[in-house]
C-alpha cells in the first residue's frame, strides 16, 4: 500500500491549493473527493465568472472583513494574500481583470479557466487524484490520525487535511460531512447557518417588484428601531423577498437576529442624503415637470415600478399632477426613499447560500500553520473554518490563503 506525506479530503479551492503547494515542496500528496472532477463548486462562483479575490492588499483591512475571528487569518494573509493570489494565477498563464469595487476576475470571464490553472498546478506538483473517492471514516488514536477509509479501500498518510467546504450548494457535494468528521475527532463545531443567502420578507409590495434591480442602496437591520448592522450595494427584488450583494452581505446578521425577536430591514435608496436633501431633489424634479403626473416624475429618481410602489405606500394618487402635490405628501415620498421598512420572515436554505456561517472553532487551530491543536497530524483549511466575510472575493481568498498555508506547513515538515 502506497503511503503519502499528505492526504487531502476535499477538492475544492482550499483543498486544491493546499495539495498543489505541498506537492510543489516535494510532498507525496493524494487529493480525495467524492466527485469525479475536482473544483465543481468553483465553477459556480461569481455567477460562473469566478470572483477570484479582492484587490485589497492591506492585511489589517482584509481581516476586518471577517469580523471577530478575522485576526486568526493574519499569518495566512501575510504569507499568501490577494497580491500573491493574483500573481499565482497570472504566473500560470491566466490573464486577470479588476472590475468595480476591486473585484478580480479571469479576463475571459470564465471560472473554468481558473479551474484549468489549478488542475495544471496539481499535475505539475504530481498530486494523485483518484476519481470519485468518498471518505467514509477517519481512524484516529492517541491524538493522531492513523488512516482514512474510503469506499474503495484504505489510505495511509503522515498528515491529513480536511477541506471539505461547508453545506452550501449541496448538489456540488458540499453536504457538511466534514463537520461530522471533525466532531468525531473531538473538534468543536459552532452553529451552522446559511451565509450570503437571499432574505425572505413578508411585505407583498416587495414581491410585486420581482426581477427589479436597484443600484447602490443601504440596508439596515432594525430591532426595536435600533440599528444592528448595515450593508451597501446592489439590491434585487424577488418573488420571496430580496437578494443581490447588499442583501447577501447582511444575511448573516439577519440570521442571528431572527433567533431573538422580530426583525425588520430598512432600505435607503439614497445613502448619504438626508430627508431634507431628498425633498429638495424631488422639488427640483417637480419644478421641471409641472404638468406631468407624479408617477412619471418620481421615476426620474428610481425605476418606474419602484416609483409607483412607493407612491402607493405613501397613500398618494400616482396620477396626480405634480403641481398639486402638497409639501407634506412630497416629504412622505422623501422619507420613504430614505427609509422604507420591510419585515423579515426568514432566509432561504443552504441550497441557495453562497457560503456556510459557523464551522470549526478557531481556538482549536494554530493560525500560524492551520494545524489542529487536538490532532497532531491534522490540518484544516477553507470554508470549514468558522470564518465568513461579505461577498466580493473575500471568501475565496480565505480558501486560497488558508489552503496555501496548510500545504506550505506540511511541505516544510517533510523537507
Amino acid at each position: 500500500m502506497e503511503k503519502f506525506d499528505l492526504a487531502v479530503i476535499g477538492a475544492g479551492p482550499a483543498g486544491m491549493m493546499a495539495a498543489g503547494r505541498a506537492g510543489e515542496l516535494g510532498a507525496r500528496v493524494v487529493l480525495l473527493d467524492k466527485n469525479d472532477q475536482p473544483g465543481r463548486k468553483l465553477l459556480l462562483t461569481g455567477n460562473g465568472r469566478c470572483n477570484l479575490t479582492k484587490a485589497e492588499f492591506d492585511p489589517a483591512s482584509l481581516v476586518e472583513k471577517f469580523g471577530k475571528g478575522g485576526k486568526f487569518l493574519f499569518p495566512a494573509f501575510n504569507l499568501f494574500g490577494p497580491r500573491q493570489t493574483m500573481q499565482f494565477f497570472e504566473s500560470h498563464g491566466l490573464a486577470l481583470k479588476v472590475e468595480e469595487q476591486n473585484k478580480v476576475f479571469p479576463a475571459s470571464g470564465r471560472a473554468s479557466d481558473a479551474l484549468k490553472v489549478l488542475l495544471g498546478y496539481l499535475r505539475q506538483s504530481r498530486v494523485q487524484i483518484p476519481a470519485g473517492t468518498e471518505v467514509i471514516k477517519i481512524v484516529a488514536a492517541r491524538g493522531r490520525i492513523e488512516k482514512i477509509v474510503t469506499l474503495s479501500g484504505e489510505i495511509i498518510a503522515k498528515n491529513y487535511l480536511i477541506a471539505t467546504g461547508g453545506k452550501s450548494y449541496p448538489a456540488t457535494g458540499s453536504d457538511g460531512r466534514g463537520y461530522q468528521m471533525l466532531r468525531e475527532l473531538g473538534h468543536k463545531i459552532t452553529a451552522l447557518r446559511p451565509g450570503l443567502v437571499p432574505i425572505k420578507v413578508k411585505d407583498k409590495w416587495v414581491h410585486t417588484l420581482q426581477g427589479l434591480s436597484v443600484q447602490n442602496v443601504e440596508l439596515r437591520i432594525l430591532q426595536d428601531q435600533k440599528k444592528l448592522a448595515s450593508a451597501s450595494g446592489d439590491l434585487i427584488f424577488t418573488h420571496f423577498g430580496i437578494s443581490g450583494p447588499a442583501a447577501l452581505d447582511i444575511s448573516a446578521m439577519v440570521s442571528e437576529s431572527l433567533s431573538r425577536d422580530q426583525t425588520k430591514i430598512s432600505i435607503n435608496f439614497f445613502p448619504g442624503m438626508s430627508i431634507p436633501e431628498l425633498d429638495a431633489k424631488i422639488l427640483s424634479v417637480f419644478s421641471d415637470s409641472q404638468n406631468k403626473m407624479l408617477k412619471n416624475c418620481i421615476d426620474r429618481l428610481v425605476p418606474p415600478r419602484l416609483a409607483l410602489a412607493l407612491i402607493q405606500i405613501a397613500g398618494i394618487d400616482p396620477d396626480m399632477r405634480v403641481n398639486l402635490v402638497s409639501k407634506t405628501e412630497r416629504q412622505k415620498i422623501a422619507a420613504l426613499l430614505n427609509s422604507i421598512e420591510v419585515s423579515v420572515s426568514g432566509l432561504l436554505g443552504f441550497d441557495q447560500a453562497m457560503i456556510t456561517s459557523g464551522g470549526a472553532d478557531l481556538k482549536e487551530i494554530d493560525p500560524s500553520s492551520m494545524n489542529s491543536k487536538l490532532i497532531g497530524n491534522l490540518f484544516l483549511a477553507g470554508e470549514i473554518l468558522n470564518l465568513q466575510a461579505p461577498s466580493g472575493g473575500y471568501n475565496l481568498q480565505l480558501c486560497w490563503s488558508s489552503g496555501y498555508l496548510a500545504g506550505n506547513s506540511v511541505g516544510s515538515i517533510i523537507r
